[in-house]
């Protein structure tokens, strides 16, 4: 966010910034559980969320960085420790944890994801706690879109005390097979070029509904799903995910940091904070409240440039 500043205005008066860095500080960071196959696209959502190409720094549970050559392709693979926290340096306001070869479902992934799920949901101490799951499903394999192991998680795994985003990634994949279901039907390649992205959003759509039936009738069934198509590409979208994540979130407190946090559409930033003054306009009105609970939701150095 760009503009002219001003010494002089009220809105951003020196004063704010005390109260200002409390909150911040007392957010800390927005942790999020990962969870998915390996290929299923998590590390470029992640760079998505984060506006960076760049891979994570990974962090183990001693505080040592992980060697860079370890990081690379380590979402996709697998191959590291649930404890480690992956930082990118372009936001390092998300730390983020990977489940490692969930995938395989053995008992003893699926005792140690119960037992990070456990201890980190309810942790007293606030900085570790985890505030959110994404469990990601690629959509390139639509006919076993669910394996065992995934519903042994939502049926096992007690996540009732932290929400749980299904995220349907590389929905873009459907295309191509809606564009072979249109040829097995008789239709030149020609022909069914113009009319797969309808057949593949029709597909997607049913695939979706089939997805949330069969996970609601599991114990611990996810609060919300959304899916992702090319996240590789420059013009590609994370706000469904990003909006899905703060309204899965149950308090007002959880939700700031998720918003405050993320960089990549301000938009967000202004549509949450008019939401919260808006639930907000029967009470009493005071300038210096209002404008203090709409900065709340601004990007934490934004919001401390502007009182420079």
């Amino acid at each position: 966010m760009s503009g002219q500043h001003g010494s002089s205005s009220s809105a951003l008066d020196r004063y704010y910034e005390p109260d200002i860095r409390q909150h911040f500080d007392r957010i800390g960071h927005f942790r999020i559980l990962v969870i998915g196959r390996a290929n299923a696209g998590k590390t470029t959502i992640l760079q998505r969320v984060c506006n960076t190409t760049d891979l994570p720094e990974i962090i183990n549970a001693k505080g040592e960085k992980v060697d860079p050559v370890i990081v690379q392709g380590t979402l996709e693979r697998g191959d590291h420790n649930i404890e480690d926290e992956l930082i990118f340096r372009s936001n390092p306001g998300f730390i983020f944890h990977d489940s490692q070869g969930f995938e395989a479902g053995s008992d003893s992934e699926l005792k140690l994801m119960k037992k990070f799920v456990a201890e980190r949901a309810t942790t007293m101490k606030l900085d570790k706690r985890i505030h959110a799951i994404w469990f990601c499903i690629p959509m390139t394999d639509y006919e076993r879109a669910i394996v065992a192991a995934e519903e042994k998680f939502f049926n096992e795994c007690n996540t009732a005390k932290v929400p749980v985003i299904v995220v349907l990634t590389k929905a873009d994949a459907i295309e191509s097979l809606a564009i072979g279901q249109l040829r097995d039907k008789g239709f030149t390649m020609k022909e069914a070029m113009p009319k797969a992205n309808e057949v593949a959003i029709q597909m997607l759509s049913k695939l979706k509904m089939r997805i949330e039936t069969q996970l609601d009738r599991c114990r611990y069934p996810p609060k919300d799903c959304v899916s992702l198509a090319s996240m590789n590409k420059d013009d590609a979208d994370c706000n469904p995910l990003l909006r899905c994540t703060t309204n899965a979130l149950d308090e007002v407190e959880l939700q700031k940091p998720v918003i405050s946090t993320q960089q990549v559409n301000i938009l967000l930033n202004i549509e949450y904070a008019v939401k919260f003054i808006l639930n907000k306009q029967n009470d009493p009105f005071h300038k210096e409240w209002l404008e203090l609970g709409i900065l709340q939701w601004m990007p934490y150095n934004e919001v401390i440039s502007w009182q420079i």
